[in-house]
């Protein structure tokens, strides 16, 4: 391949990607509601970009469950269901017990101490912000708290997977958060704490603290049928 086609396809990928990340904050700050359609030419307008970008960029966010193509028209912001949100919750549990269960202690011990410091930091950042009802920051912070928390088994299908469940269930309780005139108290805001108990090896108070999050989660849609 020439160089000049290698670099094409670099810029392009880049700002296929680019797209796909503005497009998808979006998605999570609640400004592109359930059922909201759009065409590619109205987002490639938008963006000032070609169409093969955009296109590329909106199907991706097709594979991870945030949008619908609607056949002929254009695509749609994916309507997630209180029963979506339960079974995410369900599904995002299964992971963080997996990476919590046998030979967890083992693995958080052999982390590099400079990767704990990064998660209680982003724990750090994800608590402020939950306390100050600041959803936009936190939603950020409390991402990244998890990327790097997932990370430390070193799988990455386990990491990129919780992070899509996360990423959707933000999507659902966003609109009913912005419901609330003040988010503060709001929030579950125990990030730090969670952080703690690994760095303590605590991993039965870490399981805990995810119930009780999880708790707190589902009470958004009321507790499971």
């Amino acid at each position: 391949m020439a160089a000049g086609a290698d670099n094409g396809f670099i810029r392009r990928s880049t700002l296929r990607q680019q797209i796909a990340d503005a497009l998808r904050d979006e998605l999570l700050a609640g400004r592109l509601p359930s059922g909201h359609p759009f065409t590619v030419k109205e987002i490639a307008e938008q963006y000032g970009v070609s169409a093969t970008p955009v296109r590329e960029a909106l199907l991706d966010l097709c594979a991870q469950g945030l949008l619908d193509v609607e056949q002929h028209r254009g695509f749609k912001v994916h309507a997630f269901s209180a029963d979506d949100f339960r079974a995410m919750v369900e599904a995002r549990t299964l992971i963080i017990e997996g990476i919590f269960r046998g030979g967890a202690e083992q693995a958080l011990r052999q982390v590099p101490p400079e990767v704990l410091v990064s998660v209680r930091r982003r724990a750090d950042e994800a608590e402020r912000a939950a306390r100050a009802g600041d959803l936009d920051v936190l939603i950020g912070y409390d991402l990244r708290f998890w990327r790097e928390l997932s990370s430390i088994v070193g799988n990455p299908y386990i990491t990129d997977f919780l992070d899509r469940v996360r990423i959707q269930t933000w999507m659902f309780a966003v609109p009913l958060l912005r419901c609330e005139d003040d988010l503060k108290g709001h929030l579950w805001h125990h990030h730090g704490e969670l952080a703690d108990a690994l760095v303590r090896y605590d991993l039965p108070a870490a399981q805990r603290l995810i119930a009780e999050y999880n708790e707190h989660s589902l009470a958004l849609v009321g507790k499971p049928r």
